[in-house]
């Protein structure tokens, strides 16, 4: 299948391909886009360079499949000329998750909602995946109730100009500023940009998407998202209340059973999810589970998985493969 990955020349575009050779995706032709300034480049595929086109170059083409990583705006303005063109559109930007009409998936958990004739589907963001990977199963049979949540995001969450910041201030060098503050040895509780209620669009995708890709609109949830330098991967301090009681026993067994999902606890010999333990890896590791002895029918996960594989390059080739299986483009 002819294949666009939009965004070719960024840091999540670059694992999508990544993925799809590691994946053997059936790609017939490979067609990396990307603005103006990188046309005529080249990327390397399966070993052999191939030139950067841009994206009404890729559109003209007519792929198959179309999947994006270049912003909420490059999304609005050509994912609907590209599914106008009969292409499936993978979209990893925030700009369609929450249109009604367009699927947001986790192939995992939601698959089912896919229909033939979609020609744009949405990715998640890349710290609601990881925590509905461990909650779907779980919510299933105990029902949630609330969520609290505090996120310690990668920078790579921000791109490559946000690692060579880190990178810079390590190594004592003045650079580029993609954040407000000094990263190195530092953190901060802010991710993406502040709302009028105090919360950030990074908190307020965990509400919005957590309660679309479960399909339960009754879940109550609340979120602090922080920066902190690292690399590997996003973590997530998740205290879950849920309607019914539960038996720890049981809450491992179904984390365990859940595809896609490792579980990592061992406090007593120091085995626990890390970033360093997720880095370049699909899994979402869990640990640390315990129950909240403050309140009843409350639980307290730790998740950590890498945020740009399966938080976004893994679930978008995913989510192609699924289509492809079943006939769905």
């Amino acid at each position: 299948m002819k294949t666009a990955v939009i965004g070719a020349t960024g840091l999540v575009g670059r694992t999508m391909m990544k993925v799809l050779e590691e994946r053997n995706f059936p790609v017939s032709q490979l067609l990396p886009a990307a603005s103006e300034r990188s046309v005529g480049k080249e990327v390397v595929f399966k070993g052999k360079p191939v030139k950067v086109v841009s994206v009404m170059e890729a559109v003209e083409a007519r792929p198959e499949f179309a999947i994006f990583s270049a912003g909420a705006s490059t999304s609005r303005d050509w994912a609907p000329v590209f599914a106008k063109n009969g292409t499936v559109v993978i979209d990893n930007s925030s700009y369609w998750r929450m249109d009604k009409n367009i699927p947001l998936i986790v192939p995992e958990i939601n698959s089912h909602v896919i229909k033939k004739g979609d020609r744009i589907i949405a990715n998640p963001n890349c710290s609601t995946i990881q925590m509905v990977m461990a909650l779907a199963p779980l919510h299933r049979k105990y029902k949630i109730k609330r969520l609290v949540v505090a996120t310690y995001q990668s920078v790579t969450g921000t791109g490559v100009k946000a690692v060579t910041q880190m990178e810079n201030e390590r190594a004592g060098i003045q650079g580029e500023m993609v954040y407000a503050h000094q990263i190195d040895k530092n953190c901060f509780p802010h991710g993406g940009t502040f709302q009028s209620d105090g919360y950030t669009t990074e908190e307020q995708k965990l509400l919005d998407e957590t309660r679309k890709i479960l399909e339960d609109q009754t879940i109550m949830v609340t979120a602090t998202v922080v920066r902190i330098p690292v690399v590997g991967g996003h973590s997530e301090a998740v205290n879950i209340e849920f309607e019914k009681d539960f038996d720890i026993k049981d809450i491992i067994q179904l984390l365990s059973q859940f595809p896609g999902v490792v579980v990592y606890d061992n406090p007593g010999e120091s085995k626990y999810p890390m970033p360093i333990l997720a880095h370049n890896r699909d899994e979402v590791f869990v640990g640390r589970i315990r129950r909240d002895l403050s309140k009843e029918k409350c639980l307290n996960l730790w998740i950590v998985s890498d945020n740009v594989r399966k938080g976004a390059a893994t679930n978008a080739i995913q989510i192609a493969e699924y289509m492809a299986a079943n006939k769905l483009y």
